[in-house]
């Protein structure tokens, strides 16, 4: 029996293979879950096509979380496929250009709102929405970025990490007297289609290609996913609020 078996796991996020959140998804399958994925807009159609790669296809269900209405409409969305979800995997996140790439100090306000949105409310958003088919035991992961220091490029995308993070905490507060927990894997680059369209993306990559002490390959998900996978199953039954780090250490060493 695999970890998750008889759990049903709802994953957003993938657009590629390459990508974190396919890696869980296929871990999720392996381990014994039923998995549901969700698509938006013009990428739906390319979800759809990704997810029938995985061990079992999976039905893809569409959701913007910046529509009031598609997330209102979650839960009932989700009942043809699903009785209850017992895993709510949050990879989603988005920056206009202008918010990154060494633009911080010139950033409008209608774009740094955009990327607070997307990138960060977006996980309660998706959170309230899922909440009527989650129960005791159920766990909610997010994908987040170190947000503790400053990163080269990065600028209002770590911004809106950091109100991420926090929105983790607040969330484990107000979800724990429900028995819902909440955490977030801080994973190191993964050469994904969302970080290739960061510019000078390979100025954080050479970070961890000179301090990971057990080393990184930003090709390799599964060390992330994994992480993920961990923290869904019954076997971090009291960790809420936390941030697991998967980086190689890179967080733990001075540069």
């Amino acid at each position: 029996m695999g970890i998750l078996e008889g759990k049903t796991i709802l994953v957003t996020g993938i657009i590629t293979e390459s990508s974190i959140a396919y890696d869980v998804a296929r871990l999720a399958q392996e381990q014994g879950a039923n998995v549901v994925v969700t698509g938006f807009g013009r990428g739906l159609s390319i979800t759809q096509k990704v997810a029938k790669k995985l061990p079992k296809e999976a039905p893809v269900i569409e959701l913007d979380v910046s529509d009031q209405s598609q997330l209102d409409s979650l839960a009932e969305r989700l009942k043809p496929f699903v009785t209850q979800l017992d895993g709510v995997l949050h990879s989603i996140g988005y920056a206009p250009q202008s918010a990154l790439g060494g633009n911080f100090l010139h950033t409008p306000w209608e774009d740094v709102a955009v990327a607070l949105q997307i990138s960060a409310f977006s996980l309660k958003s998706l959170s309230v929405a899922c909440l009527p088919l989650m129960q005791p035991g159920s766990s909610i992961v997010g994908l987040t970025f170190d947000a503790s220091i400053a990163w080269p490029i990065y600028d209002w995308m770590g911004v809106a990490k950091a109100a991420f993070e926090s929105t983790c905490r607040y969330l484990a507060r107000d979800l724990g007297p429900k028995g819902i927990r909440v955490n977030l894997v801080a994973a190191g680059p993964i050469g994904s289609m969302a970080a290739k369209s960061i510019p000078d993306f390979h100025r954080i990559e050479a970070i961890w290609d000179e301090r990971a002490p057990i080393g990184w390959d930003t090709k390799d998900a599964e060390p992330s996913a994994r992480t993920c996978i961990g923290l869904m199953s019954d076997w971090f039954p009291k960790t809420t609020g936390e941030i697991v780090h998967c980086d190689g250490g890179v967080h733990a060493v001075a540069g």
